[in-house]
């Protein structure tokens, strides 16, 4: 659906007015989940079990819903989105790289999604992938099941080895730690005198 607002600028998100028709949306947090207190999680948004959402972490389900499985760990400055009516699903033990944009449809379990990759409107990633540190996947991309993707734009470059799932496993199980570390308090922020 698209309106003209009074500016001229035609919208795809319409006005999003709804008056007393709407309903607050609360996202909805697994068990033994942390939240940095620096990330933001709204709207229609639900954590799986043991999952670590980081500082600076932003996951706005305003527009469309956003499934995010367990032992997800979203690290510093992910921002999470999706384009309007386009619903998001990260399965089970996923990991996402400081700084990446996942913009994307979906990502399948047992996957890492390294520092300051961007997925864009659409794309689709299989399990047990590695998407490289600033890869670009532009609007649309599939990346079939043990995929290992590099370059700018991305390209598959091989198939994840033995190797690459063992390492994908240890980040997942380090951040299932330090996510117990903080929720714990054991890294408190410094506050200024």
């Amino acid at each position: 659906m698209t309106e003209t607002m009074e500016s001229g600028f035609r919208s795809p998100v319409g006005f999003l007015q709804c008056g007393s028709m709407c309903k607050t949306l609360q996202p909805k947090i697994g068990r033994d989940v942390y939240l940095a207190p620096t990330s933001y999680v709204g709207g229609d948004v639900v954590i799986g079990d043991r999952s670590t959402i980081m500082h600076h972490v932003m996951i706005r389900g305003d527009i469309a819903p956003i499934r995010i499985g367990s032992r997800v760990n979203l690290q510093d400055g992910v921002i999470v989105h999706t384009p309007y009516g386009t619903p998001l699903d990260i399965a089970d033990d996923v990991g996402v790289g400081h700084r990446a944009v996942v913009h994307c449809r979906s990502i399948g379990a047992r996957t890492l999604i390294a520092i300051g990759a961007i997925l864009l409107d659409d794309c689709r990633i299989g399990s047990r992938c590695i998407i490289a540190a600033g890869v670009l996947l532009p609007p649309g991309t599939v990346v079939p099941d043990g995929s290992v993707v590099m370059g700018f734009p991305g390209r598959v470059v091989r198939q994840v080895t033995d190797k690459d799932l063992e390492m994908i496993d240890h980040v997942i199980q380090s951040y299932l730690e330090i996510g117990r570390l903080h929720a714990a308090g054991r890294f408190p922020n410094i506050v200024p005198s």
